[in-house]
């Protein structure tokens, strides 16, 4: 569905894994079905998520093992029901909490799940369904093929057989378990033999004879999120809702991508980051953030006409009608840190692709629908960027009412060529940010908003849809007006984050009306919905 960024529309941010369901996590089955209806009765256009690819440390979204493959967790279980390959699940004792993901017992459940739907669809599929599934493998190879090996390499299951791993894949019967006994459970692809981290012909045809069953199944449960995906996308472009997606700049260093091509990464000889990415101290963190991510080397990609990052983006427009690419700022300028440095205190700028990236991209794949974060320390050289590429930027309500009438983030400064938010995963909810906000913060927003204690979330809502800005995007929290209990992500801390889902008894009709009446009246949905006399 092709969407257009300079029209008037609105939406909401919700994360896939904060839908409800009784399966411990948010997933593409029923209930994001559900969740379009919702948007489309509420007068919205637009639901954003978070990153889709495999989450990471921390259970991160942005520090995943492959910036193509999706996450598995996302694998709704009810179509694998409906085609027979799944006996109809049963949680564990006691159920699942339906408000938040506990992730150490869910995913294990879960991976359980998808490895008895794959034994199933390998000993039962039809012969189209396996069609389908071999036709697709061919298709995505150019990353699927890396990315299945390196996940079969490290799962604890690889080797097993069929009575051990749950499959045989399509055409052969179980592989025994590989020389040498057990996978490299969970080591980090550099501290693998020599050969196979560097990827020496005769181990990688070795790897996959050896680890086959379990390369199977992680193919079967990639192609499962990709007809899934596939299927929620269609169902809401036909209701008039298109998906933002979200793509992170970087990748992470024990991850497919950057086994995969180490040549692109700023690795020694040893695979080890040679540089690293972050950002550099500022009044917020004396020593700066140290991400550790491995830093591109962009001129070997430039050698290539940024193919990689061609590919990357292909990918996701396959999955979302729009994308918010993080930390833009880095495709101007990067703040690079010596890989042995303990913090970000020593890191210097670096000159970024800039718009030879973008426009290589664009030659292949035409006019990029992409939402361009320019949120943090920016400098004139990431809006010069931005707006030669005539890409939106963001703007962030809850940061404009710690100055005066001249601060860039309040609505009558905002730019029609922007995507503005109540807040984004990162902030405080609405709610949450009123009840700590500065004596001089709160006090500017009673006055700015014209609301008090009971309505402040609406009202920022309001402004939000009134401005002259484009797009507007509010997190599901801030339409149900919930406090600080219910924000999805604290910055800077490990763990406790990305965990928080709702359920529908906290919705209620009224959210859902409100929203469509600002939506209608403000001229991002059909003056129709407002239900106004004639």
């Amino acid at each position: 569905m092709t969407i257009d960024l300079h029209k008037r529309q609105s939406g909401v941010l919700l994360h896939i894994t904060s839908l409800p369901g009784p399966h411990g996590i948010g997933d593409f089955g029923p209930e994001a079905f559900h969740f379009v209806d919702w948007l489309q009765s509420a007068g919205q256009s637009i639901w954003q998520w978070l990153p889709s690819t495999p989450i990471g440390p921390g259970e991160s979204p942005y520090q995943g093992v492959s910036a193509f493959a999706g996450s598995p967790w996302m694998v709704a279980l009810e179509p694998l029901v409906e085609k027979g390959w799944l006996a109809t699940p049963v949680p564990p004792e006691g159920g699942f909490d339906a408000s938040r993901v506990e992730y150490g017992r869910v995913l294990p459940w879960r991976e359980q799940q998808l490895r008895a739907a794959a034994a199933g669809f390998f000993a039962k599929a039809q012969p189209h369904e396996r069609e389908a599934y071999e036709g697709w493998c061919v298709s995505q190879r150019h990353w699927l093929q890396d990315y299945a090996l390196f996940m079969a390499i490290r799962s604890p299951n690889a080797g097993a057989g069929p009575s051990q791993a749950g499959l045989t894949p399509s055409g052969g019967a179980g592989r025994t378990r590989p020389a040498g006994g057990a996978s490299f459970n969970g080591q980090p692809w550099w501290e693998w033999p020599r050969d196979l981290a560097a990827r020496e012909p005769r181990a990688l045809e070795t790897a996959r004879e050896q680890f086959a069953d379990e390369v199977s199944f992680w193919q079967f449960v990639q192609w499962c999120f990709d007809v899934q995906v596939g299927a929620l996308k269609a169902y809401a472009n036909q209701r008039g809702v298109n998906i933002m997606g979200d793509l992170p700049i970087f990748v992470a260093h024990d991850s497919a991508d950057c086994w995969a091509r180490p040549d692109l990464y700023e690795l020694d000889e040893h695979f080890q980051t040679t540089v690293v990415a972050g950002v550099p101290p500022d009044a917020m963190s004396a020593a700066g953030q140290r991400w550790g991510n491995p830093m591109y080397r962009w001129e070997k990609m430039s050698h290539e006409h940024f193919a990689w990052w061609t590919a990357r983006v292909q990918r996701m427009l396959s999955s979302a009608d729009v994308f918010r690419i993080d930390h833009f700022r880095g495709f101007a300028a990067y703040y690079e840190i010596p890989g042995d440095s303990p913090d970000a205190t020593r890191g210097v700028w670096k000159t970024g692709p800039g718009k030879a990236l973008f426009d290589a991209i664009a030659k292949s794949l035409g006019e990029l629908p992409i939402v361009a974060e320019d949120l943090g320390f920016i400098t004139p050289d990431v809006h010069e960027l931005r707006d030669a590429l005539n890409y939106p930027g963001m703007k962030i309500l809850q940061f404009g009412f710690g100055g005066d009438g001249g601060h860039e983030f309040l609505p009558h400064n905002w730019p029609r060529a922007s995507v503005c938010y109540t807040g984004t995963h990162d902030n405080d909810t609405v709610r949450g940010w009123w009840n700590q906000a500065s004596a001089h913060e709160r006090a500017y927003a009673a006055s700015y908003l014209a609301c008090g204690d009971a309505d402040i979330h609406w009202a920022m809502i309001r402004a939000c849809a009134n401005s002259v800005a484009n797009v507007a995007v509010y997190p599901l929290q801030d339409v149900l007006g919930l406090g600080s209990e219910h924000r999805m992500n604290i910055p800077g801390i490990l763990g406790g984050n990305w965990e928080w889902r709702f359920t529908w008894d906290m919705v209620g009709a009224e959210p859902g009306r409100v929203l469509g009446l600002i939506a209608a009246t403000s001229g991002r949905a059909p003056i129709a919905l407002a239900g106004l006399p004639e």
